[in-house]
């Protein structure tokens, strides 16, 4: 046999690669049809909706430092979302009593209303648009990729 024959394989890392770039492509593809989706529906942002739903997950409250850390954004980011949401009636702050330097921030019940509209909405957006894989896909790669985060967060 020649060397024209036989096609060298490819290393392991190009597999990965290019799984990287599809989670790439298809993360700003369906992020890019939420923010347009978001705007025309309910004229707000998708990080308005991140930042409400974080606070919808934690009906108490949450201090602005622990929402900045939860959503890998910079508390400058956080402050100013929350600024136009405290406007809108969405979102309240409230000062910590140990601490009035702190302040907590919680959805409103007229932002707990909206978000859930707006949350019922993005999951059938997203149902849409992973129509073609099944639920047990879903749920594997879902796990695959939680699996990877914790391997990650650990230095591994």
């Amino acid at each position: 046999m020649t060397a024209a024959v036989i096609a060298p394989q490819q290393p392991k890392e190009h597999e990965r690669l290019r799984l990287w770039i599809r989670i790439l492509r298809v993360q700003r593809l369906i992020e890019g049809q939420l923010r347009e989706r978001l705007k025309a529906e309910f004229d707000t942002t998708l990080p308005r909706f991140d930042v409400m739903a974080a606070l919808y997950r934690q009906p108490e409250g949450m201090l602005m430092s622990d929402l900045s850390r939860y959503l890998l954004v910079s508390n400058g980011n956080v402050t100013g979302i929350v600024d136009r949401l405290v406007t809108d009636g969405h979102v309240m702050r409230a000062q910590r009593e140990s601490d009035r330097r702190a302040s907590i921030v919680s959805l409103t019940p007229s932002g707990t209303a909206v978000f859930r509209k707006m949350a019922a909405q993005h999951e059938r957006w997203i149902d849409s648009y992973l129509a073609g894989i099944g639920e047990d896909d879903a749920r594997h790669l879902a796990n695959m990729l939680k699996s990877f985060r914790s391997e990650w967060e650990r230095g591994a």
